[in-house]
């Protein structure tokens, strides 16, 4: 008789767009499931992957490989700010990139806007947010993230958007131009942007939206990749934006050298890396600046 374990029938699988591909993994142990308001949360234990954080169906993190996400989407916008110290999380529940803004000792202030509480009890107890939950320079508001940006003005050296999918719970209203308008008029003079915003390959309709959305809220609007293995095809995309800085020509690599936090995937040579493009990716988005 084969040796299973009292799981081993169980279960998980993605379906990426398309519903032609996907994602399966086992469930070791279930951690938490409930159906919030807005959409359903489960967390539940994996061999290889550790916790694993999903909303609907779609894999959010896996404690294996979610530094590669929450460092790329944080620390470009975070480096190349002169000194950050009023910031802005529109989603991210889950607290990784919460966790990685608080690691700069120059922020006085972040904002987590989530609108969905659960994810916050949830996180606060199995996720992330479960380390720094405590840390007296963070504030949580449980609304729409795409309406409380709309309250602020000047305010901000940095806005990041850690959102779901655009076809997942709420996160549509994070993809409009409407928003990424009220994101510019939310930052100082000098105050720059992140986005998540898909992968090139199953999603890369998604990713020219956002991108061509974002160029006209913002003068300066870049992407940049990273690898995010659990993710759809494992290549993820992010835009930088900004009224003014160059993600490039601005960035002073000894910043990151001289930082005293412990960083797994981001350093100074990833950060210029990740603005090379794939050709067939570089060529998409010229023709939509076009």
């Amino acid at each position: 008789m084969a040796d299973f374990g009292p799981l081993d029938h169980l279960w998980y699988h993605e379906y990426y767009t398309g519903r032609n591909v996907g994602l399966f993994m086992k469930i070791h142990k279930m951690i938490h499931s409930e159906v919030s308001k807005y959409q359903r949360i489960d967390i539940f234990e994996n061999p290889d992957l550790g916790t694993v954080f999903a909303l609907d169906g779609i894999t959010m993190t896996t404690d294996k490989d979610e530094f590669t996400y929450h460092e790329m989407l944080v620390h470009v916008p975070m480096f190349l700010h002169p000194n950050p110290k009023k910031v802005l999380i529109i989603g991210g529940g889950d607290g990784g990139s919460t966790r990685e803004v608080l690691k700069h000792d120059n922020v006085e202030k972040l904002i987590l806007c989530e609108i969905d509480e659960r994810v916050i009890e949830a996180s606060k107890k199995y996720l992330y947010l479960s380390s720094v939950k405590n840390d007296p320079r963070l504030e949580i508001v449980n609304e729409n993230g795409a309406e409380f940006v709309k309250k602020f003005k000047n305010e901000f050296d940095v806005i990041i958007i850690d959102s779901t999918d655009p076809t997942a719970g709420e996160g549509g209203h994070l993809f409009t131009e409407e928003f990424y308008k009220a994101c510019n008029d939310a930052l100082t003079d000098n105050g720059v942007f992140s986005a998540e915003t898909e992968d090139p390959f199953y999603d890369f309709s998604w990713l020219k939206l956002s991108y061509k959305r974002i160029s006209k809220a913002f003068p300066v609007a870049k992407v940049y990749m990273g690898f995010v293995p659990v993710y759809p095809s494992g290549m993820w995309t992010y835009t930088f934006a900004s009224k003014g800085i160059d993600p490039i020509k601005d960035f002073d690599p000894e910043k990151v050298k001289k930082f005293n936090k412990t960083l797994k995937y981001y350093n100074e040579d990833i950060h210029v890396a990740s603005f090379a493009l794939p050709t067939f990716v570089k060529e998409t988005l010229e023709k939509l600046k076009k």
